[in-house]
Parts: structure tokens; C-alpha cells; sequence
């Protein structure tokens, strides 16, 4: 019988409480190099200033430990549980909300969940998280927090293409959400695609393929190359940064496909905005 490795509550907790303040704060450097990479390529003057500001804001946020944007998100929270894992103390999902609850407190985060999407009533800690969770054979416990922000979210969509449409009518959905959006998601954005599963497996992959860091290529070449023809059309429309016109609209798009049934062609679009951010913490391993 294979060894059981023990994780604690309050240890969960403390991590959680840190991955809240540490991604609101410091953005990853794989989003800066992005940053940096687009200020040199870009040729509108506007849009060169705005990268220089953009990351003159991400210096700033990291020096004075303060939240690079006023949206500090909804926690977005993925799970990985190796199936040996035991949580001692309480229960894992509890844990991951008071860890939110306590990182958003402390770092003086905004709390921008309301308890009711109809009613509106703050919840005043940012809680509960959107919580994501796979059983996996390895024997660790892998928590990835994202901080996802309002104005890009609530660009995102879906539809339910026929395969018919199939190759380019997946592009031309991505590339009209895109244009539907202009500077709505403030732009520079990371596009995240979905394609194939179900109606909502498809939008889980879009938010799933944002995990990816920014710089690298799917593993699948046909799914690279799909990317690369995605980046380029939508880099292709002028939005800019911040929507004032520009050559660089998107930093990266990137695509995760799954089976599907053969009368369906799902796909989503989930937008993110140029502040990216991601961390995560392996306990147990």
C-alpha cells in the first residue's frame, strides 16, 4: 500500500494567503519579457509609451508591494491532488477559501466577489473561489492561483460552431471576439481558445490554456501553427494597446483542443488582460 504524505490546513491556508498577495503584486517574468519584447516591436509612438507605462506600473507594484491593478480579480484557483494526499485539519476546499480570505485581507486586495449575481450583495472577503480539481497519480498537491479580472472576463464567449465551420470559422469566432472586445479587456490581452469537448468543458480549456507560460509553443504542431495564425490576424486589426491603435494587440494566443462529438464543434474565448496574474505553490512533493 503506497504511503500516504499528510498536508495540514493551516499550511494550505498560509500558502493560499501568499499566492493572493504575491501574484497581485509581482507579475510573473515570462509576462514581463512579453511586455519588454512588445515596447522594442512596436511602431506606434502611442502604443510604445503605453508599454513603457505598463511596465514602469509593474516596477512600481513590485517595489511598494502593492496591487499592480484596482481589479484584483476573482479567484480563479487549480487544483492537482495526488491520490495518496490526505488533508488533516479540515477540508481542502475550506482551506483554499480562508486562504483567499486571509491573502486579500492582509495585502489589502479589493473584494470584488458579490454572494448573489442577482441580488449584488458583497461577500466583503473575496470569496468563495472558483475551484478547478484534478485527481492525478503523482504524489503532491499542486495549487495554481489566478487573479482574473472583470473587464477581461467579461469579454470572453462561446459558441457552439458545426463542424462545417471547422478550421476557419473556429478562427474568424476567435478574431470577431477580439474585435468585439477592442479596449474593453485592456489590451495587450493573452487569448485563450477552447476547442472541442462540451459546452462548458470548452471554456474550461480557454481559462486552462492561460496557465501556459507566455514565450512557449504547443507541444502539437498543427496547434502551434494555429496559435501563430491567430496572433498574427488579431495583431492585424489595429486595436493597439489599450485600444489606441498599434501593431500589437495580443502578446500570446494560446489553444487547447479536446475530443468531441461528431455533430459539434465547440469552442471558447477566454480574454485576459495585460496585468497576468499567475502562481503556484507544490506542497508534499
Amino acid at each position: 500500500m503506497a504511503t500516504r504524505t499528510k498536508i495540514s490546513v493551516p499550511e494550505i491556508i498560509e500558502k493560499v494567503s501568499r499566492l493572493c498577495m504575491d501574484a497581485n503584486f509581482n507579475l510573473n517574468e515570462d509576462v514581463l519579457v512579453a511586455l519588454r519584447d512588445s515596447y522594442e516591436a512596436e511602431g506606434s509612438p502611442i502604443a510604445k509609451e503605453i508599454f513603457a507605462e505598463l511596465l514602469e506600473n509593474a516596477k512600481i507594484a513590485r517595489s511598494c508591494q502593492m496591487p499592480m491593478c484596482q481589479d484584483t480579480g476573482v479567484a480563479v484557483v487549480f487544483v492537482e491532488i495526488g491520490e495518496n494526499i490526505e488533508i488533516t485539519g479540515g477540508r481542502l476546499y475550506d482551506a483554499i477559501n480562508e486562504g483567499i480570505r486571509k491573502g486579500y485581507k492582509e495585502g489589502f486586495l479589493r473584494k470584488s466577489i458579490v454572494a448573489d449575481p442577482i441580488n449584488r450583495i458583497n461577500t466583503g472577503d473575496n470569496t468563495p473561489a472558483v475551484i478547478h480539481t484534478e485527481l492525478i497519480p503523482e504524489n503532491y498537491l499542486k495549487i495554481t492561483f489566478m487573479a482574473k479580472g472583470g473587464g477581461c472576463e467579461n469579454m470572453s464567449r462561446i459558441a457552439m460552431l458545426t463542424p462545417a465551420d471547422g478550421r476557419e470559422g473556429v478562427i474568424n469566432f476567435v478574431i470577431e471576439t477580439v474585435k468585439i472586445a477592442k479596449a474593453n479587456p485592456c489590451p495587450p490581452i493573452i487569448v485563450g481558445v477552447g476547442i472541442g469537448g462540451t459546452f462548458d468543458y470548452a471554456a474550461l480549456l480557454a481559462k486552462k490554456s492561460l496557465l501556459r507560460p507566455l514565450g512557449t509553443k504547443h507541444t502539437e504542431p498543427d496547434t502551434a501553427a494555429l496559435e501563430q495564425e491567430m496572433l498574427e490576424r488579431i495583431n492585424n486589426l489595429g486595436i493597439g494597446a489599450q485600444g489606441l491603435g498599434g501593431w500589437i494587440t495580443a502578446l500570446a494566443v494560446h489553444v487547447e483542443r479536446y475530443p468531441c462529438h461528431i455533430a459539434s464543434l465547440p469552442v471558447a474565448v477566454n480574454i485576459e488582460c495585460h496585468a497576468h496574474r499567475v502562481r503556484t505553490v507544490m506542497l508534499g512533493h
